[in-house]
């Protein structure tokens, strides 16, 4: 099991490229940031944590690029995977998020990963112009047409939300294509989705009996024929040696720890506390291997 760093980023507190690279000196092995475009201040959607429309931390209105956060970090890091929990690729233009998520993979050497939503806040969206109840279809399309620009030489698509005829596209990504996590409740719709579209799960934060959701998840990519097994990120708050071990059992294969809003000096304290406990429960070794 491979443990990492999610920063929720904001103008204030510890910045991303200094988050990062005290993750990868304290071991660990993948840095994860998030993603809102603007938060409308009048809104129908409710939080799924909070239940109406409040929220329940203030830097979902303060959140940084989350792919310029990850370049900053990629130009003083080595290995660390480059990831996002969660980015919204419905609020961009497929075409030229291809190339920006493309550019930082190459430029990194291979280490990015697409971790998306569907996006909770609907009228967030729909300020981009993507229906509410159009949004995993949108995302499903987004998808296909980036794997396509990043797969083939000459590239097209033609869907309902995405078009382009025949094209070229380069850089692509050092392997050709990005993994795809999808950050969401881990129900059955979700599961099926993923074992579709994707190439693993993201857990909610708070989900912390996830179980039936694994179970759930694996059926899924059995009967879509899948090979392998999902990779499956769990958001967790503190270790506790008894649940990564029933998390690894049931096919857990990244565990995330969020950092405090606060600055280099203090988050680096935090992450060598983290780390020792980690290394304690011979969970993460002194040179950032798995165990």
């Amino acid at each position: 099991m491979r443990f990492g760093i999610v920063l929720f980023t904001s103008d204030r507190g510890i910045a991303p490229a200094a988050a990062a690279r005290a993750a990868e000196d304290n071991g660990f092995s993948s840095f994860y940031v998030p993603e809102h475009t603007h938060i409308p201040v009048k809104r129908e959607a409710a939080h799924p944590q909070t239940g109406d429309s409040s929220l329940p931390d203030d830097r979902y209105m303060r959140t940084l690029d989350p792919w310029v956060s990850l370049a900053t970090a990629a130009a003083v890091t080595e290995r660390i995977e480059l990831a996002t929990a969660v980015a919204l690729p419905v609020e961009h233009d497929p075409i030229t998020l291809a190339k920006t998520i493309a550019s930082l993979d190459h430029l990194s050497g291979g280490r990015v990963t697409l971790g998306a939503g569907f996006g909770w806040n609907t009228d967030e969206l729909a300020d981009h112009g993507v229906p509410g109840n159009k949004r995993r279809t949108v995302l499903r399309e987004y998808l296909e047409a980036m794997r396509a620009l990043w797969r083939e030489d000459e590239a097209s698509y033609d869907g309902d939300f995405v078009k382009f005829g025949p094209s070229w596209a380069w850089p692509k990504p050092v392997d050709r294509t990005v993994p795809v996590l999808i950050g969401a409740a881990g129900t059955e719709r979700t599961c099926a989705w993923i074992a579709k579209h994707a190439d693993g799960w993201i857990t909610t934060p708070g989900e912390n009996d996830i179980s039936g959701s694994l179970a759930t998840l694996k059926k899924a990519w059995a009967d879509a024929g899948r090979d392998g097994a999902p990779r499956v990120v769990a958001l967790d708050f503190k270790p506790d040696a008894e649940r990564l071990a029933s998390w690894a059992a049931d096919g857990v294969t990244d565990v995330l720890y969020g950092l405090p809003d606060k600055g280099e000096a203090e988050v680096r304290a935090y992450l060598e506390r983290l780390a020792g406990k980690l290394r304690s429960m011979n969970s993460i070794t002194e040179t950032g291997e798995d165990s």
